[in-house]
């Protein structure tokens, strides 16, 4: 692999806003990661059927009041998952004491496994997110006391 390829495949990931990329072929292992932990994605345009459904009837239920602690929102449109592999343990439970950097989850979104860390310290109280499901910019995933 040349200086040329890399710089193409810097360009799709800038022109397709990916923060992340991996290749691995025969003899190549290619691991890109650009700015900070996490880019925010623009939100899709339509949300699907499936996706809508879930976020009509958030809204249509009230919440009481609101519960203590930090809310860790999704920075982006994705499925959420609260471990690495269906086999392997969830990042953090409820109960966990979490500290600044450390990996909460991860979001997929575009084939793309985005690592969500806490810009939090402290004790998650609650994980809001349901695992393998999909999550909107803004929703919460967990709070953090």
């Amino acid at each position: 692999m040349d200086l040329k390829e890399i710089r193409k495949i810097v360009e799709l990931m800038n022109e397709h806003e990916l923060s992340y990329f991996h290749l691995e072929e025969e003899g190549i292992n290619l691991k890109m990661k650009k700015g900070a932990d996490i880019v925010q994605v623009a939100q899709a345009a339509m949300p699907t059927a499936a996706t809508a459904a879930p976020v009509a009837a958030a809204a249509a239920t009230p919440e009481a009041a609101a519960p203590a602690g930090n809310e860790v929102p999704a920075p982006m449109v994705g499925t959420f998952y609260a471990s690495p592999s269906p086999d392997s343990p969830v990042f953090v439970s409820v109960g966990d004491t979490v500290s600044v950097g450390q990996t909460l989850c991860i979001i997929e979104a575009m084939k793309v496994m985005n690592e969500i860390k806490s810009e939090v310290a402290g004790t998650v109280t609650a994980i809001v997110a349901q695992d393998g499901e999909a999550v909107q910019f803004g929703d919460c995933l967990f709070r953090v006391q």
